[in-house]
């Protein structure tokens, strides 16, 4: 049974370097968010903190707080007929229940964590870059890292996937320490087959 991953977690807490880590052992990648990035640019504007608050905000609103998980599921099932996939920024509790029900056993959720100080410093000494590759990788100040936390926690209810977490991540550490930690999880999660 091919497995799919859902990574959790805040803004700079090292979600994009497990998926990278996942990609380069084989897994199909998708980004949850890539359907608010899509929209923007349909929109015609800019790719900033304040246009994906807005649309993630507005298609929930449209949509409901399922709206992402049910968008991604044919992608999600395609992928699965293959592979392992991993799917990175998993959101809101609602998309947790849906995917869950929907995938049950296959299912694995990952949370990585890192403290609020640790993640903004992170955040605000990235590389500034509006290259659509990269997008994952945008700069944000401490300020603007502190209220996308508040908003995504009070709007789209993304603590519940968090505290949901199969398995937990603690990225306080080098990068190896965190790939140490994953391939743990990832032995773990083999040994469920």
């Amino acid at each position: 049974m091919n497995k799919f991953i859902a990574l959790v977690g805040m803004a700079g807490s090292g979600k994009s370097v497990v998926a990278d880590t996942l990609i380069n052992q084989g897994y199909q990648f998708f980004r949850f968010g890539q359907i608010t990035i899509d929209i923007i640019r349909e929109r015609g504007l800019e790719v900033n903190e304040n246009n994906e608050r807005a649309v993630r905000e507005g298609v929930r609103k449209e949509h409901g707080m399922e709206a992402y998980a049910i968008l991604n599921i044919p992608k999600i099932e395609k992928f699965l007929e293959s592979g392992n996939v991993v799917g990175d920024g998993l959101y809101s509790w609602s998309e947790y229940k849906i995917l869950k029900e929907k995938f049950g056993k296959s299912m694995f959720v990952i949370a990585v964590f890192a403290p609020p100080e640790l993640r903004y410093n992170r955040l605000s000494s990235r590389k500034h870059t509006t290259d659509d590759k990269d997008v994952r990788f945008r700069q944000m100040t401490p300020e603007q890292a502190k209220s996308r936390d508040y908003a995504e926690i009070e709007n789209i209810e993304k603590a519940g996937p968090i505290a949901m977490a199969d398995f937990t991540l603690v990225n306080t550490g080098t990068i190896e320490n965190l790939i140490e930690q994953l391939n743990l999880v990832l032995n773990h999660i083999e040994s469920k087959k």
